[in-house]
């Protein structure tokens, strides 16, 4: 009733509910939760953050992504595309928690902004789709919140309501693909409340049961939802009013709740006492109070994943989420910080953006101290004095102005002219010891290219000046000159699309963009040195004369074997210390000492061959020794140069391409042509399917010791490839490929001819292959250097 109430009072008026749901709460760390909603494409992480927003009452009405009408989703592109292309943040108040929200893009080529608020959250809500499952890029975004040490997450099994979504499956595909070993169901989704719907098949979700909590949800055709407490005896289960006594999940309850308990009582000792003190039968009388700091402590600690699950659409299961999210993810309390009462300001810029009217933003996340406006401070990384003006909270477009930002917020600073994406800005007078610059945040490397042509002479200095600054809003774009032209880096066909739209609607740039090309890596040559003794000897090519001085900077150099794995920071290359050590890539780090200044001579050499003009990747470089000339900057142009001169003493490496991951969905009777199309523009075909595919890593985790649902959870799973309507639905096929991204970037038109239009498709970076001689010699003649 009162939910209905807060609805009508929102409806009729939008701005007090806003003002009320954005009020200012005093501030208490302990309360904030600092998190993103991330996922592969589609997954309906916008949908998600609307359903957030009504529940929270910050809206009175949800936005649609299929309309343009999102809070998150309001640049043009945006709306017009149906898709999130920028990070959006936002704070929301719920019950007396404030969570600063990030919603971020599920596609590839957008996977910078995935990166920039992995690195200030402290939690993340990963949603699946609950028939696609483990998806390419559900795998990619995990392995960025393990790059930034997230420490807390947990898993939303969205769409239950699709027809084809499988409760139990998209739990067994986060084993199968490795997520974690102890994925823990907290909620079971209640497909409708008719037993007669689970006989058809019927798709649908109409409520959950909270199996922490231990009651049980439904919700009616206008959303509105209702709670039921679930009685402690187990007998009192078949005769609930909510539930027919033949429902067939009554069976499932008790079993549910008592493998809950059991299994977070394997990781808490407290919580084992406590169940072997009880009788099984009475496991559904422990309190919620009870349990809730062995499942937050677990969590914490990483030992369990939690699972809830729901649908975004239709609001199910939100309110569920926004519970968890405070009472399991992690606070600015939790993660390293400085504890001390008057700590000095320390903050990291993780996202700049420009307005027109406002100029540059800059999006910081406070990790100690509290920043005023109308202060000064000093950016750390560039060693720059830096003045603030303003001060907003950002409401995803709508910004709110305040006088400060505490320890542990996220906000926006006005003012700051030297700042990048990745900065450490610190207080003027802090120790030194309090100015090391914090882990930075890389962008993805770049897998294809285009010309940009300017209209006249007199368009080259705007154009250059706006690709200037749109590399300053999203550093995986980058721009360099080649022979003449000015070409433009990004992740993506469809990357670079925005990429021209932006120039031209945000910087006013006049300009045509050239044909698309992929970019090309190029690895070590056979006639590689040895390596040095275990005192190394310098000889003459470890040796350098720069600005008339001689410098030695001794290096080992080979090829990565199978068995080593590349840093992505340094485009698949290994860079280890004189200890065999990993050294951070030096744009993540000050260069004030000799091993970053050489790893920076390194890094400007590694970046273009001298054989092919390409970025050398797949290389393993350990420095050995060096000598220490004055001054000590002369060693970051001796190391490229000693580099530079083994690698061309090397001779060319073999030339290596990007792929991707291909999966494509097709109806039945066109599945045939797109395979065929696939096989002849040179992809390797790995699974064929007709639901959701369970090859995944190799070595899953096992089942055993973690709850699976049973199937009949969700009654149309079993009907998963029919995703038509009508009368006589069309079965659908999934095709999953490797293919090399050169021989697919028209592949979009092709499906659709191939595919009557009715064809879908979403690919994930798969990294950079060898290629064969004679497609080295193509690739060779397209870059001109054959």
């Amino acid at each position: 009733m009162q939910t209905r109430l807060w609805s009508i009072f929102s409806a009729k008026c939008p701005a007090i509910s806003r003002a009320i749901s954005t009020r200012s709460v005093p501030h208490d760390p302990s309360k904030i939760r600092n998190m993103a909603l991330v996922a592969h494409i589609d997954s309906g992480k916008t949908t998600l953050t609307e359903s957030i927003l009504l529940q929270s009452s910050y809206l009175s009405a949800s936005g649609s992504v299929d309309t343009g009408s999102t809070t998150t989703d309001f640049l043009p592109a945006e709306r017009e595309r149906g898709i999130t292309i920028q990070s959006a943040s936002i704070p929301v108040k719920w019950k007396d928690w404030t969570f600063n929200l990030i919603d971020t893009p599920g596609h590839a080529d957008f996977g910078m902004e995935v990166e920039s608020a992995s690195r200030v959250i402290d939690g993340a809500v990963v949603l699946i789709d609950s028939v696609e499952g483990v998806e390419a890029q559900t795998k990619g975004v995990w392995r960025q919140l393990d790059r930034y040490g997230v420490p807390t997450r947990m898993m939303f099994l969205n769409k239950q309501d699709r027809p084809g979504a499988s409760f139990r499956s998209s739990l067994r595909s986060l084993l199968t693909h490795r997520f974690h070993p102890h994925p823990m169901v907290l909620t079971l989704p209640i497909a409708s409340f008719d037993p007669q719907d689970y006989a058809h098949g019927e798709p649908g979700i109409q409520g959950l049961v909270d199996l922490a909590k231990w009651e049980l949800w439904r919700w009616n055709k206008d959303g509105e939802s209702t709670c039921h407490p679930l009685p402690t005896d187990i007998k009192a289960l078949e005769k609930l009013s909510v539930l027919p006594s033949n429902h067939p999940i009554i069976p499932h309850l008790a079993p549910a709740r008592t493998q809950l308990l059991e299994n977070l009582s394997m990781f808490s000792e407290e919580l084992m006492e406590v169940l072997l003190a009880s009788e099984p039968s009475s496991y559904l009388g422990i309190k919620y109070s009870e349990i809730i700091p062995h499942l937050r402590k677990s969590t914490l600690e990483n030992k369990i994943l939690p699972v809830v699950c729901g649908s975004a659409l239709k609001h199910i299961g939100t309110n569920i989420v926004m519970d968890y999210v405070g009472e399991l993810l992690a606070t600015p309390l939790d993660v390293l910080h400085d504890p001390t009462r008057n700590a000095p300001l320390r903050m990291l810029a993780w996202k700049v953006s420009w307005d027109p009217r406002r100029g540059w933003m800059t999006y910081v996340r406070i990790y100690s101290g509290k920043l005023s406006k109308q202060s000064s401070v000093l950016n750390a990384t560039r060693n720059q004095k830096e003045k603030i003006s303003k001060l907003l909270l950002m409401y995803a477009a709508e910004p709110v102005e305040v006088d400060e930002l505490p320890f542990g917020s996220v906000g926006v600073v006005l003012g700051l002219k030297f700042t990048r994406t990745g900065d450490t800005l610190v207080s003027p007078g802090a120790p030194s010891s309090s100015r090391s610059t914090m882990q930075d945040i890389v962008p993805p490397k770049a897998v294809i290219s285009a010309s940009v042509i300017p209209n006249s002479h007199a368009d080259l200095e705007p154009v250059q000046t706006a690709l200037e600054s749109l590399a300053r809003t999203d550093p995986s774009v980058r721009y360099d000159l080649q022979e003449g032209q000015i070409l433009v880096h990004g992740l993506g066909a469809l990357h670079l699309e925005i990429v021209e739209g932006r120039l031209r609607d945000e910087f006013h740039a006049n300009f045509e963009l050239g044909k698309r090309r992929v970019s090309y890596r190029e690895a070590l040559g056979p006639n590689y040195d040895l390596p040095h003794f275990e005192k190394p000897l310098i000889t003459d090519s470890d040796r350098a004369e720069i600005a008339g001085t001689l410098v030695d900077v001794a290096l080992d150099i080979r090829p990565l074997r199978d068995d080593e794995e590349g840093n992505p920071l340094w485009d698949g290359n290994l860079i280890l210390n004189e200890a065999g050590v990993p050294i951070a890539s030096p744009e993540t780090s000050s260069t004030a000492n000799p091993e970053l200044l050489i790893a920076s001579g390194i890094a400007s050499t590694l970046s273009s061959s001298p054989h092919s003009s390409l970025p050398l990747s797949h290389l393993r470089i350990q420095i050995r020794a060096w000598s220490l000339p004055s001054p000590m900057s002369l060693l970051a142009g001796a190391s490229a140069i000693v580099l530079r001169n083994r690698i061309r003493k090397a001779g060319m490496g073999p030339l290596m391409e990007p792929y991707f991951m291909f999966k494509v969905t097709v109806t039945e009777d066109t599945l045939g042509k797109v395979v065929k199309d696939l096989t002849e523009h040179g992809a390797e075909l790995q699974d064929l399917g007709d639901g959701m595919s369970e090859v995944g890593e190799v070595g899953g985790y096992p089942e055993d010791g973690n709850y699976i649902p049973p199937e009949m959870l969700s009654p149309s799973s079993s009907g998963s490839a029919l995703k038509g309507s009508g009368a006589a639905p069309k079965l659908k096929r999934s095709i999953r490929a490797l293919a090399p991204l050169s021989r697919m970037l028209d592949y979009n038109s092709r499906l659709r001819a191939l595919s009557g239009g009715h064809g879908q498709f979403d690919m994930a970076s798969a990294g950079f292959r060898v290629v064969a001689e004679t497609r080295k010699m193509e690739i060779l003649r397209e870059i001109g250097k054959a």
